[in-house]
């Protein structure tokens, strides 16, 4: 205001000093009061601004009033509606799931069962259902958290069912049309599933999966976890376990998070050096929610939650900055403390020797055990008498069968095997295949090599007749039993060396077999067809068979799912290694309907391959649901498909023909024509011979050989193809079950 009266006396002062000059020449009344208007124009001036100025001001002031008195009204109703409607944290959880074969999909309804009882919604997703490109956005503002199970298949891809989502969030994380920020508010857990023994790709696709989220700025509320399907390795024994003990944690994180709570500071971040968020009372401030995603690394993501491997890493940590020349030491700190975790270190190779062609290593001590707590349960359960810490014998349902006088296996019909008096055992539980077919549903150990503690032979030879006995003994006075046969079963005559795992893995596995030769025991002997080396150096045996699930490297995968990367060249290696022993071999080919069935030309040239005295092609059996298969009944051929299967197979092998037929057990032998003299065949074996000769092989150090014809015997009539019993011993009577519960004691 007083600018704007100093701005018009200015422009008025000048003129009026002038005037003031003229007016005496004025005489005139009127004039004269124009006149005085004109030179008092000053002071109309002032007044008139002054007036503009005071209702200009009175007029802002209303107005500020106004405005301050609205946006208190407004803030009233902000708090008052904040009164009523309390911050919602977590709005619910949604769980997604890529499952094979279920056991992803298990644990997620047991997860939203376990979220549900906190009071929060939970949504089980099946990851084939859900289309990321528009919906997985929207859970970056509604709230939510989001759990991801995802299992590793074959090769360390996705399963089926979330190929796509991982395919989509894999380019998403490259993409710059989505750019590193799609994600960012997306709290989210992932919890793999996974083998360790594929060591080239465990648990890659929960690893994968946890990056990729990262890399487009989700929030990770908690470490991944990861289960391991192999319960040797498995840090709590099962995946089941892994599980449970990563759901215990994830429970905890997401009422901390219900409740507004933040993850507390351990002061140390990963990075090495203090976190910037901590307070002098140990807390975070309120920034650390919203802190951006690129203050970690993505070596983060594929640590362990070890907290071994995490102690050892802080104990190195001095301070923001880590010496150059000591992270060489810190490195491999790591590495041996991951070593120590694995087992690594406590394992050694083992190696060939004279006498057994396998020799014990030194500090066995320091080695595990085979079979542990979980293990040992698990296969309890299912009937196996354990021995030692790697080996089992278990009663098979043919030999309850013929001590009833119901009929022997098709080992009886085909070799003349007395079913009563064959004990079912290995002294191995560990294998190299999982195959889809597995009738043990997976419970054993998988691995390449031996790395357990070891037993003796004599010690589980000396147990797993024990234990069968005691099994035999279960049997006396049962209604039916007969008292005969229940004498002879308590004299173990036969040793079946197939109950689970492979046994050729043994590394006293000679030293076994001449064992049981020295108890005048036969030896029936069954491998995967993973390990050369060890056929070619295996004592002579009663009868050695090999596994021949498919003809073709990609069927062979898909069906023993081997765990060896080279088992194609292995598998062949094999087989040529069996057409170089000159005691009875044998394939064995299990069908399986819509898998294998189709493969006859390529199952001719490996017949060729190997040319074993016998092939025993058999249908899959259907042992019951198993978590680590997609085998249905729809997958079990009939008696007739396997016939017409075989007789196609014997027309294109101009040295064999159809032997033997065993309906019961839906199987068929096709043997050598060697076997066949003067019309008649012999593919019965004189065990009594066979003992004979392999003591006089043993007494010599092996200079005096013998073939499979030296302990041929002849063939019943009623065990040959196209007789009128199929198989079935006339001695014995067949009993149908009325109740049909599926017995799988002796698949």
């Amino acid at each position: 205001m007083l600018s704007l009266l100093v701005a018009v006396w200015l422009l008025t002062g000048p003129v009026s000093a002038s005037e003031s000059k003229g007016s005496h020449t004025v005489n005139n009344p009127s004039g004269s009061f124009f006149m005085s208007l004109w030179h008092n124009r000053l002071y109309l001036y002032s007044a008139a601004a002054l007036l503009f100025g005071i209702w200009f001001s009175l007029k802002v002031a209303l107005k500020k009033k106004s405005f301050s008195k609205d946006v208190g009204s407004l803030v009233f109703k902000a708090v008052k509606n904040n009164d009523r409607d309390p911050v919602v944290h977590v709005s619910g959880v949604k769980i997604f799931y890529g499952s094979q074969t279920g056991t992803a999909k298990g644990f997620a309804k047991e997860l939203s069962e376990e979220v549900m009882t906190l009071g929060l919604p939970a949504e089980v997703i099946d990851m084939k259902d859900y289309d990321p490109d528009d919906q997985l956005a929207d859970e970056c503002t509604n709230q939510s958290v989001c759990v991801f199970l995802v299992a590793t298949y074959t090769d360390g891809q996705p399963t089926e069912s979330a190929e796509w989502f991982c395919k989509w969030l894999e380019e998403a994380s490259t993409d710059f049309r989505y750019g590193k920020t799609y994600l960012k508010g997306l709290r989210y857990a992932v919890f793999g599933l996974g083998n360790s023994v594929y060591v080239g790709h465990y648990n890659t696709v929960g690893k994968n999966v946890d990056k990729w989220l990262w890399m487009l700025s989700g929030k990770r509320i908690m470490t991944r976890g990861e289960g391991d399907c192999n319960v040797v390795k498995s840090r709590h024994g099962s995946v089941q376990a892994d599980f449970l003990t990563w759901k215990g944690k994830f429970m905890s994180r997401l009422q901390a998070l219900a409740k507004g709570e933040k993850k507390s500071c351990s002061g140390n971040c990963k990075s090495g050096g203090s976190c910037k968020n901590k307070k002098s009372g140990g807390h975070e401030e309120k920034q650390e929610e919203t802190a951006p995603q690129n203050n970690s690394s993505e070596d983060d993501l594929i640590e362990t939650s070890s907290d071994e491997e995490s102690g050892l890493q802080e104990e190195k940590r001095s301070g923001s900055v880590v010496d150059v020349e000591d992270l060489g030491n810190i490195m491999n700190s790591a590495k041996k403390a991951k070593s120590r975790e694995d087992g690594r270190e406590d394992v050694q190779m083992v190696k060939l020797s004279k006498m057994n062609g396998l020799k014990k290593t030194e500090d066995e001590g320091e080695r595990r055990e085979m079979i542990t707590p979980a293990l040992s349960e698990a296969l309890t359960k299912q009937g196996y008498k354990l021995i030692g810490s790697h080996s089992g014998v278990k009663l098979c349902r043919w030999t309850k069968s013929m001590l009833r006088g119901r009929g022997g296996c098709y080992k009886h019909t085909f070799y003349g095997i007395e079913s009563h008096r064959c004990m079912e055992t290995t002294p191995s539980l560990a294998c190299a295949n999982k195959c889809v077919f597995c009738w043990r549903h997976h419970t054993n150990p998988v691995g390449t090599e031996w790395r357990w503690k070891m037993d003796p032979a004599e010690k589980i030879l000396e147990e797993a007749l024990e234990k069968h006995q005691n099994l035999i003994r279960q049997f006396r006075g049962v209604p039916g039993v007969k008292p005969e046969r229940y004498k002879e079963g308590l004299a173990v005559k036969h040793c079946a060396l197939s109950l689970v795992g492979e046994p050729i893995m043994y590394p006293e596995i000679n030293t076994f077999i001449r064992l049981l030769h020295s108890h005048h025991i036969s030896s029936f002997l069954v491998t995967n067809a993973q390990f050369p080396q060890e056929i070619r150096s295996l004592v002579p045996v009663t009868q050695l068979y090999v596994s021949v699930d498919a003809s073709t490297k990609d069927s062979l995968k898909k069906i023993d799912r081997p765990l060896f990367k080279d088992f194609w060249p292995r598998f062949l290696d094999c087989l040529k290694a069996l057409g170089e022993k000159r005691q009875r071999t044998v394939y064995r080919l299990t069908l399986v309907k819509a898998w294998n069935v189709e493969e006859m030309q390529a199952y001719s040239e490996l017949i060729a391959l190997g040319q074993p005295d016998f092939i025993e092609v058999k249908g899959v059996t259907y042992c019951g649901e198993s978590s680590a298969s997609s085998l249905t009944m729809a997958n079990v051929p009939w008696h007739q498909e396997v016939v017409s299967f075989v007789q196609q197979l014997a027309d294109m092998l101009p040295q064999y023909e159809i032997a033997c037929e065993h309906e019961h057990s839906n199987c068929l032998l096709i043997a050598h024509t060697k076997f066949k003299t003067d019309g008649e065949w012999w593919t019965w074996i004189d065990y009594e011979r066979f003992q004979e000769l392999v003591q006089l092989h043993e007494e010599s150090g092996g200079q005096r050989s013998f073939s499979a014809l030296d302990y041929a015997a002849k063939t019943p009539s009623w065990a040959l193809f196209g007789a009128h019993e199929q198989g079935f011993d006339p001695a014995d009577t067949r009993f149908q079950r009325r109740n049909k519960t599926k017995d799988v004691s002796g698949c």
